[in-house]
């Protein structure tokens, strides 16, 4: 992988100024665009079982498919 070098300095003054490593910036940066800190802070705030929330999940999924 390679990525600009502007962009990897930003990387690593971000991960100097917050005490982290640069690896911990990127995947935080990834894990902010990619949507997957929405999605840690939804499951964190559910209280729906496992099975229960692949039972709604299938349910969204037939009534959808069902709409077409």
């Amino acid at each position: 992988m390679t990525v600009d070098d502007q962009v990897l300095t930003a990387v690593r003054v971000r991960a100097a100024r917050e005490g982290v490593s640069d690896s911990q910036v990127i995947e935080a940066a990834l894990r902010r665009d990619l949507g997957l800190d929405l999605l840690d802070r939804l499951w964190a705030k559910n209280d729906l079982s496992e099975d229960d929330a692949i039972a709604l999940a299938i349910e969204a999924q037939h009534a959808t498919r069902r709409a077409r």
